[in-house]
């Protein structure tokens, strides 16, 4: 599958898998920013790419950014749809205790396309019931199943 980049700032590092096999490319900062412990900020990446009709781009948090400095992306994951041709930017929050440097040409998440499907909307009277039911937040506990098959 090709995915088309655009890039909209000369300067703009084009999204790339690390090593084979990799599930998401690094999407790079282009341009230089301060995130305040609490702060969320929209840092541009300088590109805007074409996804294929029936697939879309989930951009994720880096898991060294997270751990190391508490840094992710709030909206994760962050969707860019097929029909989208606007600029890709990735809306980052500090929830870490010291004030991070978004760096131009840093590595600021990850872009990993997935397979969509559309579905069909139905108005139904009811639905079929299942095991869980109704049950929500909390219902299957915090706990692994003991031995036996008891909570």
């Amino acid at each position: 599958m090709k995915i088309l980049v655009k890039k909209l700032s000369g300067d703009a590092i084009v999204p790339a898998y690390a090593h084979k096999g990799d599930s998401g490319m690094d999407l790079f900062a282009n341009e230089t920013a301060e995130l305040q412990p609490g702060e969320r900020r929209l840092v541009k990446t300088g590109i805007a790419i074409a996804v294929p009709h029936g697939f879309e781009a989930q951009v994720r948090p880096k898991s060294g950014i997270a751990i190391n400095d508490g840094v992710t992306v709030l909206n994760t994951p962050g969707t860019v749809d097929s029909s989208y041709r606007g600029a890709v930017c990735v809306i980052l929050v500090n929830l870490g205790d010291k004030k991070y440097l978004v760096e131009k040409g840093k590595k600021i998440a990850q872009l990993v396309i997935n397979k969509v499907e559309e579905a069909q909307v139905e108005i139904a009277d009811d639905l079929d019931k299942t095991s869980r039911g109704a049950g929500g937040f909390g219902s299957t506990g915090l706990h692994g199943k003991k031995e036996g098959g008891q909570k």
